[in-house]
């Protein structure tokens, strides 16, 4: 991939011809906020527009405009010499970490892979660290969000700055995915003494001049005190041009071969060996025409954090919005638990399953899939609602207190029988007008899915027993499973059956 020719100089550049060009190393200025390593990164809050003095924009500018073919493009068929634009954006298209959308639009808009590559550079060297993202619809806390108007002008995805940061240490040379690639000064050098041109990719070769502990080698061996190769980067009192210029003299110094002379030499690095051109100090007037945000730009930084600030307070009221809808689910009352207490047995009752009468066993409820214990009453069966702890220990023989009227739906009755009832009972004595009424319910609906008829009759349409008692679980049972047996008669009592639907 080629991107050929140089745009033409912006507004905030200059090259300031009228300037003398002398140097005095004392007049660097580098701010107290960037003294330190670890504030290198911008800091800014969420939503706050990166500005181009933040971005050093012209500096990324000169960099990437410069027309220079003097770098080996490795991953180009032939390997040619390119510009550095070129070499950086082929190094970062060819990532494994690259995706094919952010490859597609490299592709459509060449103006958006220089402007990925500008951002992808201040990754890059530590000025974006990995907390940074670049659209407004992002939700996590980890991360804020931060308009570049400078950089956002070809309307693509400028990802975040995690991604960035694996496609960059994906962009590695063929041959360094099968050896790790060299990670100091001096092993770039060796592979390049060696004959093998280039010895890393651009872009590892710049993590490996960020990194803080070949800071001061890189300063004393390259430049004058007090600055040193992260300055560059930093808003200083040097001209955009210079150190553009140094950065191009000290990529081509380690990826070509050591004897090669430097295109990006002047009368200084030539009359001194292993040192970068010289670089001009700039007034403060002059640092203030460098780096000029057009209006605007102004406006769509504005117009974007205003778009970021309605975004969250959307996003935090529905947060709200759902926190409510929980307390007020959490807060609805559940329905009240009954317990039955003419049907408990004693205690000693439930422990001794294993002394059971055989005469429970012959009549089939051990093989029934209901496990209610049903006690007979003369009179009609009523519950009476008491706490669930302790179970009252009344005799099963003892008769049905009265308790409140009304049927219980479908829903209350089964979670009646949950709160209850201990599904380990025998229950074959068991019978109230609940039961029945549930059971009944529950005939009516498969009569309407089946579309016809239960055969035989429900249990009201039959003859009255003759013993004047409420009926048995087991009677329940047949009536409610009589539609899908055959033949009742065949087989034995207190079995279900699968429901055969016609």
């Amino acid at each position: 991939m080629r991107y050929k020719g140089s745009p033409p100089q912006e507004s905030g550049a200059s090259t300031y011809p009228g300037a003398q060009q002398s140097w005095i190393p004392q007049q660097v200025n580098t701010p107290p906020q960037y003294l330190g390593r670890k504030t290198l990164p911008i800091k800014r809050a969420d939503a706050e527009p990166l500005t181009r003095e933040d971005l050093q924009y012209d500096l990324l500018y000169f960099i990437f405009a410069d027309p220079t073919q003097a770098f080996v493009d490795f991953m180009a068929p032939g390997k040619p010499l390119v510009n550095f634009c070129d070499l950086y954006v082929n190094a970062l298209f060819n990532s494994s970490k690259c995706s094919k959308v952010l490859k597609d639009k490299m592709v459509d808009t060449p103006e958006f892979a220089i402007e990925f590559a500008k951002i992808a550079l201040l990754t890059n060297v530590g000025r974006i660290n990995t907390t940074m993202a670049f659209f407004p619809e992002m939700k996590t806390a980890l991360r804020s969000y931060h308009p570049v108007p400078s950089l956002q002008k070809s309307d693509g995805n400028l990802q975040d700055a995690p991604r960035i940061k694996n496609c960059l240490k994906a962009a590695l040379l063929p041959f360094e995915f099968k050896t790790a690639p060299p990670s100091t000064p001096a092993d770039i050098r060796d592979k390049a003494r060696n004959g093998q041109i280039p010895p890393t990719s651009v872009v590892n070769l710049i993590f490996v001049l960020s990194t803080a502990s070949h800071a001061m080698q890189i300063a004393q061996q390259h430049f004058e005190p007090p600055v040193e190769f992260l300055d560059l980067f930093l808003p200083v009192n040097l001209s955009s041009v210079s150190r553009a210029k140094a950065f191009l003299w000290l990529i081509f110094h380690y990826l070509s071969e050591p004897d090669a002379p430097n295109p990006f030499d002047d009368d200084w690095s030539r009359q001194n060996p292993d040192k970068v051109p010289r670089m001009q100090s700039l007034s403060r007037e002059e640092m203030a025409r460098e780096n000029q945000d057009p209006p605007e730009e102004i406006e769509w930084g504005k117009r974007m954090s205003n778009m970021r600030s309605k975004f969250l307070k959307e996003l935090v009221d529905e947060m709200e919005a759902d926190n409510r809808r929980k307390k007020n689910a959490a807060a609805t009352p559940r329905p009240p638990s009954y317990s039955m207490s003419g049907f408990s047995e004693p205690s000693s009752s439930r422990r001794s399953r294993s002394n059971k009468t055989t005469a429970s066993t012959a009549e089939g409820s051990r093989g029934s899939s209901y496990g209610h214990e049903y006690v007979p009453s003369s009179q009609p069966p009523v519950q009476q609602p008491v706490p669930r702890a302790p179970r009252p220990t009344q005799s099963a023989e003892a008769g049905v207190p009265e308790g409140p009227a009304g049927e219980r739906s479908m829903l209350e009755h089964a979670w009646h029988i949950a709160n209850s009832v201990d599904p380990l009972e025998d229950s074959d004595h068991e019978a109230d007008e609940h039961v029945r009424t549930d059971y009944e319910r529950r005939l009516r609906i498969l009569t309407r899915l089946r579309g016809k008829e239960p055969t035989p009759p429900p249990s009201h349409q039959q003859a009255t027993p003759a013993v004047n008692a409420p009926p048995t679980q087991y009677q329940m049972q047949s009536q409610f499973h009589a539609m899908n047996q055959s033949s009742s008669s065949s087989e034995p009592k207190g079995k279900l059956r699968q429901v055969n639907w016609e």
